[in-house]
């Protein structure tokens, strides 16, 4: 399916703060199971915009998780901790 700019705007922005799909294409006026397959392609523009709005996200989530253990939190140190070996998993 051939999206706008500026549903590619939204899809991302809804992304950013994690709407299920489903609730995406209620909003978008597009059958679930279309946006689904779009974005699960990874070469469509569709599906760029999406990974970006959520990896965003994980970012700003992922710093603060960051500020946390650098003060001492325990539960904070325990999940950075985990992030850096999924980091290293993934290199």
């Amino acid at each position: 399916m051939t999206y706008s700019e500026s549903e590619l705007q939204q899809i991302e922005q809804f992304a950013s703060i994690y709407l299920k799909i489903s609730d995406m294409a209620v909003i978008l006026g597009v059958p679930a199971e279309i946006l689904r397959e779009d974005i699960a392609d990874k070469s469509t523009a569709v599906s760029q915009h999406y990974r970006r709005g959520k990896a965003a996200s994980k970012v700003k989530l992922l710093a603060q998780e960051m500020q946390l253990a650098q003060v001492g939190s325990p539960l904070a140190i325990e999940n950075t901790h985990r992030n850096l070996l999924d980091m290293e998993d993934d290199e």
